[in-house]
């Protein structure tokens, strides 16, 4: 049902409610990735715990509730954690990749590109990304546990079409079960109200730095760029293959549009193109009639100064507007590339950014 999945997963899950993470759960959850990846899916895995364990192994000492306390704790638990997942995966002979990100990487453009072509690689080459906000460095984010909107941001940069917020309770639901036994749990959700961020609570466990108000907001996020989102529980049985295969476990929040049509739109309704791509005939009519990538060698003419991942028009030789899209060069190296074939880029510019100048996936086509 879907083919590329981030598996978000909250300290709690890891700890199982418990003060140290809870190696047999760690195994089982790896166990169920193993088998999405046995299948051809792209799994990552979006994990919190970097505190947790450096708590664990510093033998759980009373200190001061500073931020400079938990990025110490962090920078201790990291490389533990990420050891962790290494072995837990190399159990199923599958290879992991550490990714470690803060909200500064996906707010700046340059870095957030960046961030996506990484992710595309270790995916290309069948490697497991295991990516964790940069804790020992970031300042707001760790206080507001936003490795629940930092999957969201990953859900983005992937292109996923499934977030999975596993946590320490069933999803959202009508009150707090907690406190109310009436309550229902909620088995989708097709709209996000202020009504409905008034049912979200806090983390259960105290383990966490995160509740459900954080993961509303990740949910809002992911499904907006066209991925379908479901709050479960961790513990559940073979919740995640369960959740892939569209069996009803969780909260589910359907996707509002496809990723493609939420790109497109960003890109038509987006900033101002910051320049031009002036193409020759024959790309004109490959992008046009057969929906293909643009290519350096059917750029004639690169107008404007503008950096890789701004919006650009592409404009046939004579002027005429064909579409927009978002260069994966900047104007400078496309000045360098222009007229040349993919094959070249690496000798022209000493690096390359792929063989395409913009994907046909980053593109609009507004005259046929």
């Amino acid at each position: 049902m879907y083919k590329r999945i981030v598996v978000k997963l909250g300290t709690s899950v890891l700890t199982g409610g418990t003060r140290r993470l809870h190696r047999p759960q760690m195994v089982e959850l790896v166990r169920q990735c193993a088998a999405l990846y046995q299948q051809g899916k792209d799994v990552l895995v979006c994990t919190s715990g970097a505190v947790a364990i450096g708590r664990e192994r510093l033998g759980f000492p009373d200190l001061p509730p500073t931020l400079a306390s938990k990025q110490m704790l962090a920078a201790i638990g990291q490389s533990r954690l990420m050891g962790m997942w290494e072995q837990f995966f190399d159990i199923y002979n599958i290879k992991v990749g550490q990714i470690l990100l803060t909200r500064a990487d996906t707010e700046n453009r340059q870095r957030f590109l960046n961030a996506r072509d990484t992710i595309a690689a270790l995916l290309a080459y069948r490697i497991v990304p295991i990516i964790n906000e940069n804790d020992a460095v970031a300042i707001e984010e760790i206080k507001v546990g936003d490795n629940d909107n930092l999957s969201a941001m990953v859900t983005v940069l992937a292109d996923a079409d499934l977030l999975l917020l596993l946590t320490d309770q069933p999803g959202l639901f009508t009150a707090d079960p907690r406190v109310d036994p009436e309550a229902r749990l909620i088995p989708e959700v097709r709209r996000i109200d202020d009504s409905l961020k008034a049912l979200a609570g806090d983390s259960r466990t105290g383990l966490g730095i995160g509740g459900m108000a954080t993961k509303l907001q990740a949910a809002d996020v992911a499904r907006r760029a066209g991925a379908d989102v479901i709050i479960a529980a961790g513990s559940a049985p073979n919740v995640i293959q369960r959740a892939v295969a569209g069996e009803p476990v969780g909260t589910r929040f359907p996707a509002l549009e496809t990723p493609l049509e939420s790109r497109k739109r960003w890109i038509l309704a987006g900033p101002a193109p910051a320049g031009a791509i002036l193409v020759d005939a024959g790309a004109a009519q490959a992008l046009a009639r057969n929906g293909r990538s643009l290519l350096p060698v059917g750029i004639v003419q690169v107008s404007g100064r503008f950096q890789r991942g701004d919006t650009v028009f592409i404009k046939s030789a004579t002027g005429q507007i064909l579409g927009r899209g978002i260069s994966r060069y900047s104007s400078q190296e496309l000045e360098q590339i222009k007229g040349r074939q993919s094959e070249e880029i690496v000798e022209r510019l000493g690096y390359t950014y792929g063989p395409v100048a913009v994907h046909r996936n980053d593109m609009i086509i507004l005259e046929e």
